[in-house]
């Protein structure tokens, strides 16, 4: 970070590279309209109590050469005094051995990040060296900020040993050129470190214009070794992006370990590459990013700090992240997410009268692949006559941060319902099913500042479920919780489902989740909020004047009915989601219809050949889709949706052209096309379908 001038609020006190960082991920607007007040050029009375109470503090700063260091300083509480609101005086020295001993000196730049061990507080301040004496440094302060705690352990020290240095002639320091096992074994067990970084610009010269360090912490191992590289998963923070910033401008970093059991710490310095996205950082669980150091020396102090401190309870923001077990696990399961694999039900629950949920484990204990809250699940099981295969669709009702996947499906009487009474009546706990990877873009996105609105009827409520619980987690995780009114329409309390979970998440929420349940055959003693349908009158008492995304799901009829209402409201058609399903597909209105690229015209004939089955037959205008030519010839294909959802009709396209009626979301290969919603594109000649 950089000084400004408080008189000047408008100043930011952001440099480029932090404002970069910040433009990047697009909150810089966000930060600077509180930059002001979160960063001050002095200390408040509540900082200097905090500093003078700590029993040691953490420093960054930059060497003769340029690079970065993190280091410890420990001593008695009280060793950190501050005399006034811009002065620090740290009665400290470092230990022999740490390259801090020559960066002491008048005009040095430092970092500190002071941390309540035993409480989590933490609190960073930037400034200058203005004086060195033999029992410790005075330090004028140039900016003063608190930052965010969330993957802090607490920690107690052992009260029989006292702070500060040990003894008189210290364990001899030892130089590292790169890693060796001992310092690979550290890092793989350590839940958290210090990183120092600066905006030097590759500038020795430049070291004394700003230092910075700050704390990363996780699951023990969250630091990934490599040989002398190690990989970082960066996590939600205060947006600051001071560290990142650091070395968007100046790629170098400092990094420090310690052994708070033996008291040993370990010092490295290098270079950073940041990764802003990809495969690995979509698959560590929690990770924004990700970031590689590779180290090019060190140094190990075998007495750092005091031995013996004593870990408390992890930080409840750690259990919201992931390890590389996990991801890479993650990453198996994604090359594998358009294979069929096997699934035990772990667990069945009733969540209503007519719907039932379907706990489902990998049965080879292997990974899941990405999920987003909202898709659904293609399952393939032996409902069909004398036990034959049928491929259907369901929606998750899990959300993606859960060890398992979770269905929860209503029981149909009609004929088209064979397959969810196959599930109801027949599959229980310890079977076996198939399931493909999820798919669909029905989904949220919970970082979003746009309130929502999801108008659910009956076992519609299975994505608002996954959506509400998805936006739970990331609230927690990122400290945003995207404001969600979820209202859902049912006949009975008896038929409802998820009612007692929605009012958790109502409450652990602090009503950022808003639930509401509407009935329209009250029993007697049922609980609900409202009696009736979903309509006009009712949004425009239940929602105040907002611009807010709608997320429609239920019966066509009903979708239908509801995105007419939204209409008539003046909701704009872009602002209004459904889930597609069958025939569910919603007719729009859109303000931007006539703007849209037309599709590619139907051929008035064509002849579809199915290679790999040897068939082939003449299509005509106006006749169904490729699905149903298909099955017009004998022919078995998978299906899930009818609607170009799922993909599980997906097949390749050998030659020709095809167009769809329903525009597909499912993601599939560029070579492939889906058969659902597929016809014979004009002038395409011979279509040659790889099935």
């Amino acid at each position: 970070m950089t000084g400004f001038d408080d008189s000047h609020p408008e100043a930011s006190p952001f440099h480029a590279g932090e404002i970069a960082a910040q433009e990047r991920v697009g909150v810089a607007e966000r930060v600077a309209a509180f930059a002001s007040q979160a960063v001050r050029p002095y200390l408040t009375d509540q900082l200097r109590e905090f500093f003078a109470a700590l029993p040691l503090v953490f420093v960054g700063h930059v060497d003769a050469h340029g690079r970065p260091w993190a280091s410890v300083l420990t001593g008695p509480a009280g060793f950190i005094a501050s005399p006034d609101s811009a002065t620090l005086m740290i009665g400290a020295r470092p230990v022999p051995g740490d390259p801090l001993v020559e960066g002491l000196v008048v005009g040095a730049q430092l970092g500190l990040v002071g941390m309540g061990m035993g409480n989590r507080r933490r609190n960073r301040v930037n400034g200058r060296v203005t004086a060195v004496g033999l029992s410790g440094v005075t330090l004028t302060v140039a900016q003063a900020f608190g930052n965010c705690p969330q993957y802090i352990r607490p920690r107690d020290a052992d009260a029989t040993v006292p702070h500060g240095r040990q003894s008189e002639t210290p364990p001899t320091a030892e130089r590292l050129v790169g890693l060796d096992d001992a310092a690979r074994a550290l890092i793989s067990r350590s839940e958290t470190f210090f990183v120092a970084s600066y905006r030097g610009g590759g500038d020795p010269a430049a070291r004394s214009d700003s230092a910075d360090v700050s704390h990363r912490g996780g699951k023990a191992g969250f630091v990934r070794v490599d040989g002398d590289v190690l990989t970082v998963p960066d996590f939600a923070g205060n947006l600051h992006f001071n560290t990142l910033g650091n070395f968007l401008v100046d790629a170098r970093a400092g990094l420090l370990f310690v052994d708070w059991e033996s008291g040993a710490a370990l010092m490295l310095t290098g270079f950073v590459e940041i990764v802003w996205d990809g495969p690995e950082v979509d698959a560590f669980r929690g990770a924004e990013r990700l970031w590689r150091f590779t180290a090019e020396a060190g140094v190990r102090l075998p007495a750092a700090v005091a031995p013996g401190w004593r870990a408390g309870d992890p930080s409840p923001n750690v259990a919201l992240t992931g390890d590389w077990d996990k991801a890479a696990a993650t990453l198996a399961a994604e090359a594998l997410r358009r294979d069929w694999r096997p699934f035990r039900v772990a667990r069945v629950v009733d969540e209503s009268s007519v719907i039932r949920s379907f706990h489902l484990k990998p049965l080879d204990d292997g990974g899941l692949p990405q999920t987003k809250a909202g898709q659904h699940l293609t399952i393939r099981v032996p409902a069909g006559p004398d036990g034959a295969a049928v491929v259907r669709s369901f929606t998750l009702s899990s959300a993606p941060s859960d060890a398992g996947w979770r269905i929860s499906v209503k029981r149909e009487d009609a004929p088209a319902g064979a397959v969810s009474r196959w599930l109801h009546h027949v599959l229980r706990p310890g079977d076996v099913i198939e399931a493909r990877g999820p798919s669909g873009a029905f989904t949220i996105d919970t970082a979003e500042r746009r309130p929502a609105v999801f108008l659910a009827a009956g076992v519609g409520a299975t994505p608002m479920i996954a959506m509400a619980r998805e936006i739970a987690n990331e609230g927690r995780r990122t400290r945003h919780t995207r404001a969600l009114t979820a209202i859902h329409v049912g006949r009975t309390s008896a038929e409802r489902p998820f009612a007692d979970d929605f009012r958790r998440l109502e409450a652990e929420t602090g009503g950022r989740i808003r639930y509401v349940s509407a009935l329209t055959r009250p029993a007697p003693g049922d609980a609900f909020d409202v009696e009736g349908r979903i309509d006009a009158d009712l949004l425009r008492r239940l929602l105040p004047l907002d611009d807010y995304d709608f997320l429609l799901c239920g019966p066509p009829a009903f979708m239908q009915l509801l995105y007419a209402t939204l209409r008539g409201l003046g909701v704009r058609d872009a602002r209004i989601f459904a889930e597609a399903f069958g025939p569910a597909a919603l007719a729009r209105t859109s303000e931007t219809s006539a703007a849209r690229a037309a599709p590619p015209a139907e051929a008035e004939a064509a002849t579809v050949a199915f290679s790999e089955s040897g068939v082939e037959a003449r299509w005509t205008a106006g006749d169904p889709p490729l699905l149903d030519l298909a099955e017009r010839l004998g022919l078995e294909p998978e299906f899930g949706c009818r609607a170009g959802a799922c993909g599980a009709c997906a097949a390749p396209l050998r030659s020709g052209a095809v167009t769809y009626r329903t525009p597909p979301s499912a993601e599939i290969a560029d070579s492939d096309v889906l058969l659902c919603c597929a016809v014979p594109a004009a002038g395409s000649g011979r279509v040659e379908i790889g099935r």
